[in-house]
């Protein structure tokens, strides 16, 4: 049973987010602080308390924009701690989703918070820590296996909503770090999962890497340039430069694309 504590500042998110909490069989205790100060004085309290202590904290359900000590300051403090508790940002806010796992948050959670979507963050906090324990005595119940993803399909948030995105709708994707940028001629969605990672899972599907930091669609591509010895293509308005590791490659896979 998890030990929780939910820092927020507006009252009404705060009762809201304790109470989904509260309802999850999953959590034990959750209480709330008002700000970020209150809930350091509340770590500190548990840290002294010890692990298995009566004031331990498993994890901190944190919003980022807060008056005085905000979110992600709170988060880089719990950083250098022994054994800080883990933290799930619970923000209004999609802009800081970088830096929130950067910060090692295992997730980010974006309000209005749906019941499904914070039951899904509790999960990632549950599942590591029942790894880390010892093995299940025998007649326990079994683990539910995950099973795979919709291939066709990649799920991103947007305002506090799962969406699922064609994967044959993305143009081209953005390494950000341990993230990567989606592009749709829509609009673009950041999902925390490595360049490297969509290169392997999509490369049957016709995505070719052009650049340490750009994977593209071959099928929307519209132009291939050449200019003083550097190479770029053309996706919708924007232009894209190819690294010289990567041109031959791709040179190959468009000729065979269109001879094929």
């Amino acid at each position: 049973m998890l030990r929780a504590l939910a820092v927020d500042d507006e009252r009404p998110s705060l009762e809201e987010l304790l109470y989904l909490l509260n309802a999850d069989p999953r959590i034990g205790s959750a209480e709330g602080a008002g700000d970020a100060t209150e809930a350091l004085r509340r770590i500190n309290r548990a840290l002294e308390s010890g692990p298995d202590g009566p004031e331990a904290i498993d994890v901190v359900f944190l919003d980022i924009q807060m008056p005085g000590l905000d979110g992600l300051d709170l988060a880089r403090l719990l950083g250098g701690f022994a054994r800080p508790p883990l933290v799930v940002f619970v923000t209004a806010h999609e802009d800081f989703a970088v830096q929130a796992f950067d910060l090692k948050a295992v997730d980010y959670v974006l309000k209005p918070v749906r019941k499904e979507r914070l039951a899904e963050a509790v999960r990632r906090v549950a599942e590591p820590r029942a790894a880390s324990q010892p093995a299940a005595q025998h007649g326990s119940t079994p683990r539910i296996p995950v099973h795979e993803p919709d291939p066709d399909h990649i799920a991103v948030e947007l305002g506090g909503v799962t969406r699922f995105v064609a994967v044959e709708d993305i143009t081209h994707v953005e390494a950000q770090g341990d993230y990567a940028r989606l592009h749709t001629d829509r609009g673009s969605h950041l999902v925390r999962i490595p360049l490297s990672t969509l290169e392997e899972r999509w490369r049957s599907r016709g995505f070719v890497r052009i650049h340490r930091r750009h994977l593209v669609a071959l099928r929307h591509i519209g132009e291939l340039r050449l200019d003083a010895g550097t190479v770029s293509v053309l996706i919708g308005s924007e232009e894209l430069q190819v690294s010289r590791r990567h041109t031959r490659e791709l040179r190959d896979l468009l000729m065979r694309r269109t001879t094929g």
